[in-house]
């Protein structure tokens, strides 16, 4: 069945009202996405973002009436209406849609990440099969693949790596296929341990070489070789001292979800734990590397 949009070009101060309005005028569903390609990072706590320039999209029943939508929207809401149109969604298989999106992804020199639908590209090569259904991480973006390829040019044989932030379980699970012995995989979402666990199985991996914990479970599995971490520069900067505290002298460590202009402040605050401290970018965001030194012991 076919649906109906409203699509409204708004700006920041009337995208939320117009939501409501769509919403009491009976749409199915209300999205909002960014018009203007204005990137939005790493908002405050209880801060729902929103983009200088907006698109509002009401979804609507086929059979809806647009014109009456319209024109009560236009007769009830308290400002002028912005620019606006109305399309006709065509039904669609929308799985098969969303998994064209994702294509075999190189990161590095040996590792290629495959969707678990798709055969892989080289399947001489170390290819970790992935279901991104869930959206923690899938190497497309470029913090996921900055770790990616810093894993790829390790020696991770007979390692223990810890994987903190895991979500889908994307660079423990790939730290695996390079040769780690075993991994802990740490994450405060009871979802993203299931998803990893899922994308394990989804590998043929064996159950016995990756360990999942919530943050507060996760320091029984003693000291690591490696530590990576995918999250934010603002939580990175609180989780120093327990994530160096998972590595001995001369262990290794990458950071990222970093943002570029964040690097310098957050590679400062690691300077006390790790030496040889290196950033690498891509497409504005970083990854930071290191080893731990044996000189802070705090």
């Amino acid at each position: 069945m076919p649906w109906l949009q409203l699509k409204l070009d708004a700006d920041r101060d009337n995208a939320e009202p117009l939501e409501d309005a769509l919403l009491e005028l009976g749409a199915a569903a209300v999205t909002m996405e960014d018009s203007a390609d204005q990137p939005l990072y790493e908002p405050g706590l209880n801060e729902r973002p929103v983009w200088n320039r907006t698109r509002v999209t009401g979804l609507f029943d086929a059979g809806t009436d647009m014109a009456v939508v319209v024109e009560s929207l236009t007769r009830n809401y308290p400002a002028p209406l912005p620019p606006h149109r109305v399309e006709i969604l065509e039904d669609k298989d929308w799985e098969r849609e969303w998994m064209s999106h994702y294509q075999p992804i190189q990161c590095g020199q040996r590792l290629w990440i495959c969707p678990s639908w798709r055969e892989p590209v080289d399947p001489a090569a170390v290819n970790l099969k992935l279901d991104p259904g869930l959206a923690f991480g899938t190497g497309t973006h470029p913090t996921t693949f900055l770790c990616l390829q810093w894993l790829d040019s390790q020696n991770l044989d007979d390692t223990h790596v810890v994987d903190y932030g895991c979500g889908s379980g994307i660079l423990g699970i790939a730290a695996l296929l390079l040769g780690a012995k075993r991994v802990t995989a740490i994450d405060n979402d009871p979802q993203a341990l299931i998803a990893t666990r899922d994308n394990l199985q989804r590998n043929a991996l064996s159950e016995d070489r990756l360990t999942c914990h919530l943050p507060d479970k996760a320091d029984k599995d003693g000291k690591a070789d490696i530590v990576v971490a995918n999250i934010l520069a603002g939580p990175l900067m609180e989780l120093a001292p327990r994530l160096s505290a998972y590595l001995e002298p001369g262990g290794r460590l990458a950071l990222s979800g970093i943002l570029s202009e964040q690097a310098e402040t957050l590679r400062n605050h690691y300077a006390q734990w790790f030496d040889q401290l290196s950033v690498v970018e891509k497409d504005d965001w970083c990854c930071i590397s290191g080893i731990r030194n044996s000189t802070y012991t705090g």
